[in-house]
Formats: C-alpha cells, structure tokens, sequence
C-alpha cells in the first residue's frame, strides 16, 4: 500500500535512485522540496537541466565544465609541465581543496576493471597519450585511488608513459588501500603527494 500520492512516491524513488541517497535521505529531501516556495523548485529544477545541457569535457584534461578549456588547464600560473591524472572530478576537487598542487588535471572518468568490463579504451587513456605528445611535460603524478583497480590503472599509465621518457611518479600510500580519494582529509591528501614514489 502506498502512502503518498503518485507524484510524492516517484519523486521519493527519483530522489533515491541517486548514489548515497537511500529511502529515508530521500523521503526527507522529496518533503523539503515540495516545502519550498515555487520559484525555488523552478530554480533548482532549470539549474539541473542547464547543468545537464551545458556541461561537458574539458577539451585539454577531461574535467567537467561548462567552457572549452576548464579555469585550471586555462590559467597561466599553474605549472602545465607537471600533470597529475585522477579518476574522477571528484578526486581532482578534493586535491584542488589542499591548495598546494600547482599542477594541471587529466582526469580518467574511471579506472581499469577486467571484472566490470573496464578496459584501457574505456577511460581517457587516449586523449592522455595525445597530451604528452603535444604539450612539454616533465612529470606525470598518478593519483587514482588505492584499490585493486586504482593500482591496475596507474601500472598501465607507468608503463604507457616511461617509454616517452617523462617521469611518472605515484602518490604515496597514506592513502588507505580501498579508500577513495574524495572521502580523505587535505593533510593526509598532502602528506600522499609529497611523498609519491616513481613507477
């Protein structure tokens, strides 16, 4: 038996179908949505849409954003010789927020799975490969996340990469194995980049 109306209980399982959202987290974000005056619900509905529309891949490091080049791969300060290659846009936040990388992103929007079907063609692998061809790079810091599949990856990456002659550097292991890079504090995050490791 439902509780609520049609419209309640599809919001309810819209709401719920995103990732760390559960049925209770859910039922409490559908009731303060349907609390808020309209013009906030339309504002929060067009910023969703627009956000879906508008945003795409950066065309130099594959980020997210809504310009052709991101803010980070655009700015001149930043130091475009040294470039560390996350998983996600997560990752690359959560290193954006210890404020002490002065490097550029390649961001992979995913890691190598044999067991989920992942392969090298199925991240951005390629548009990596073409970066270092193009542009004049001294260090690549591998920064996926310390799982089975975040060590696979960075393995591949150092053996793509050594033959070019740039250095490829790993973080350091403070980052807990299985652990994922967007839950782990800045100072931990910090201590892993400043002790990577070369592959």
């Amino acid at each position: 038996m439902d509780l609520y109306s049609g419209h309640i209980n599809r919001l309810i399982d819209e709401l719920a179908s995103l990732p760390g959202i559960g049925g209770k987290s859910a039922q409490r974000l559908a009731f303060y949505i349907i609390g808020l005056p309209k013009d906030r619900v339309k504002k929060l509905a067009d910023s969703i849409t627009n956000a879906r529309e508008n945003v795409h891949y950066c065309k130099v490091c594959c980020t997210l954003t809504d310009d052709d080049i991101c803010p980070i791969c655009n700015n001149p300060n930043r130091d475009h010789k040294t470039i560390m290659v996350v998983e996600n846009a997560r990752d690359l936040a959560a290193y954006e927020k210890t404020g002490k990388f002065e490097g550029v992103y390649h961001v992979l929007h995913g890691a190598i799975s044999p067991m989920l079907g992942i392969g090298p063609g199925d991240i951005r692998l390629t548009e990596l490969m073409q970066r270092l061809q193009t542009e004049d790079v001294r260090e690549v810091i591998v920064a996926t996340n310390s799982s089975l599949e975040g060590e696979t990856t960075a393995m591949y990456i150092s053996k793509l990469v050594k033959p070019t002659g740039i250095k490829v550097t790993r973080i350091a292991s403070g980052v807990p194995v299985g652990g994922d890079l967007e839950y782990i504090d800045e100072v931990t995050l910090l201590r892993a980049l400043e002790g990577r490791t070369e592959l």
